[in-house]
């Protein structure tokens, strides 16, 4: 209890010291996609380098529980890997297939694995990015389960029904395929991991470019790939060809990744690959090939082995508690060491930021002040030229003043003289044209005079030959 106190006491004192370091993990998680999921990879990271934009992460959950982990490529319409650990198989149950609603209409309250049948025509777009059971009938392939569910204990087998976890196979092909995992995983892979919950699988497929009714890519291979993440860790990955049905070719990690997406990286520091045990893989290899060729593994083991592993079992159960001990020793040791790091990293830190501040406020000083005296510098100059600018043109002010002061002075006299010369000149050349114009008038009406005589003569003469015309006989003559 003592010991546990003072670790919670280390990890506050971290937290406190670095913010960010308590944030890290879940930042972390939620870039990843899968979350709750992320418990079915080696040290909670899953595999990089799928970074397609179609690529989909789904942690697939059924009765509101993670049962394992899924990259959906919704372009090819199948996973391109399924992501579970190792349990005690049970009993296969009735076929039930499920959906991923949320791949298909994002907007969809559902967010785990339902039926199929339960959501047809509630769920937009329902096929769009998934494939479904539609798109398998009548085309000679099986739904293949990449995470099968003979590798799954009751609680999760029914999770591993859903179209998000399977691929077209041939039927046959996928009898062998399971039939072949099964046997590798339960016979091979876990009687040589010293913990059982800590075996992780991660089975996948390669797409082709052969597509079911245009729309499912039908894989060009299947592999598997394992981690042992235990104090002696390995791992392995196995390839099965879909052009040969029997072959299961074995490999490490490293050469399996290659054959995938490039910038692959399944396992965290490559699960102990470096540092795997070579008595290990030895017998993982060795029980491998047996399954390969058709034996049934453990038949060739004779008393002595059996007995030997019995006295390893018992040295091991004899020596857990100082193992423990010392993993205990060591893990004290280490924490202490981190603390002692992160207390230096702190104190220079402090003494570096206060340093950094002095100069900072140093520098502030030092460019103020040579901006204030660049100022008034620069400003002497423009001030004399501005008192000088004022002066001259307060000079020109003046000067406008006093000229437009006299030229409104000797404005009045001057029109007056200018007007009384002018007067004899407009008078006296006004007389010819005053006798002009007496003598026109008089002409006029002499004129006048004339014609209204004549006209009034004319008359008479008119009236008086009318008169006579009318009272003088025609035979009659008169002048």
């Amino acid at each position: 209890r003592e010991w546990t106190m003072k670790t919670l006491i280390l990890v506050l004192l971290c937290i406190s010291v670095f913010p960010g370091f308590s944030q890290g993990r879940v930042v972390g998680e939620d870039e990843a996609g899968f979350a709750e999921c992320n418990v079915f990879f080696p040290g909670q990271v899953p595999p990089e380098g799928f970074t397609e934009p179609f690529h989909v992460k789904i942690c697939q959950q059924y009765n509101r529980e993670p049962r394992f982990a899924t990259l959906y490529s919704t372009k090819d319409k199948i996973p391109l890997y399924s992501a579970f650990k190792y349990t005690k198989a049970a009993q296969s149950e009735e076929e039930s297939w499920l959906v991923e609603p949320q791949i298909d209409d994002p907007e969809n309250d559902q967010h785990e694995m339902v039926l199929e049948a339960d959501v047809v025509g509630t769920v937009a777009n329902l096929g769009g990015n998934q494939a479904l059971t539609s798109d398998y009938v009548g085309s000679g392939y099986e739904r293949g389960l990449l995470n099968p569910s003979l590798l799954n204990e009751e609680d999760f087998q029914m999770a591993t029904y859903t179209l998000t976890n399977a691929v077209p196979l041939s039927p046959s092909l996928s009898k062998t395929w399971h039939r072949d995992i099964g046997r590798v995983v339960e016979q091979a892979l876990a009687p040589h991991c010293s913990k059982k919950d800590h075996l992780y699988l991660v089975a996948g497929a390669i797409p082709s470019t052969v597509r079911v009714k245009g729309k499912v890519s039908v894989p060009d291979t299947l592999w598997l790939a394992a981690c042992c993440d235990a104090p002696e860790g390995w791992s392995l990955g196995l390839v099965k060809k879909i052009s040969d049905e029997n072959s299961l070719a074995d490999l490490t990690v490293g050469e399996l990744e290659k054959q995938l997406l490039a910038g692959v990286d399944l396992f965290k520091d490559s699960c102990g690959e470096d540092n795997k045990s070579k008595e290990r893989m030895e017998a993982v290899l060795q029980a491998v090939s047996q399954i390969r060729s058709g034996e049934q593994v453990g038949t060739s083991d004779n008393q002595k082995a059996k007995d030997s592993g019995l006295v390893r079992k018992v040295a091991g159960i004899i020596a857990t508690p100082f193992i423990k001990l010392l993993e205990l020793l060591i893990y004290v040791f280490v924490e202490l060491v981190k603390f002692m790091f992160y207390f230096l990293w702190l104190v220079t830190k402090r003494v570096g930021s206060t340093v950094l501040d002095g100069v900072y406020s140093l520098w502030n000083g030092v460019v103020s002040y040579l901006k204030a005296i660049s100022m008034v510098l620069i400003s002497i100059p423009y001030d004399l030229g501005r008192v000088i600018t004022n002066i001259f043109l307060g000079f020109l002010g003046i000067i406008q003043d006093v000229a437009f002061l006299t030229y409104r002075i000797l404005r009045i006299p001057m029109g007056f003289v200018l007007h009384l010369a002018a007067f004899p000149y407009y008078s006296i050349c006004a007389i010819p044209s005053v006798l002009k114009d007496m003598a026109t008038g008089i002409g006029g009406t002499f004129s006048l005079a004339i014609d209204a005589t004549a006209t009034l003569l004319h008359g008479f003469y008119y009236v008086a030959s009318h008169i006579a015309k009318r009272f003088v006989p025609k035979d009659s003559s008169g002048d």
